[in-house]
């Protein structure tokens, strides 16, 4: 089986999960939700080539607070954060590239 290179974020770790990470990606996602489980594969893989990003997978169905205080009403959502702060967020099974671009822009 593949390592997981995700971590599992919960509303309790999330304040901690962002402070201690500059670049930090999160992936609002659930069980049933036919377009989380496909873009589930492509985050795992872009966590494994952006070193240099820590991502987190935050399970909406069984972590309410984060979802409501960033107003998260559809998943999956991908929120993107520089230094503790909010700096994007994307809705839905986006293509590679375009999160790709996302990421990319994050960085800069």
């Amino acid at each position: 089986m593949a390592e997981h290179k995700t971590v599992e974020v919960t509303d309790t770790s999330f304040g901690e999960f962002i402070a201690k990470n500059r670049f930090a990606v999160i992936d609002c996602w659930a069980a049933w939700c036919g377009p989380c489980n496909m873009l589930s594969p492509v985050v795992e893989q872009l966590a494994g080539e952006y070193t240099n990003i820590t991502f987190g997978k935050l399970n909406v169905d069984e972590n309410r607070k984060v979802p409501m205080k960033f107003g998260i009403r559809s998943i999956p959502t991908i929120l993107y954060f520089k230094d503790g702060k909010l700096a994007d967020k994307t809705l839905g099974a986006l293509p590679r590239k375009m999160l790709e671009g996302r990421l990319q822009k994050l960085l800069s």
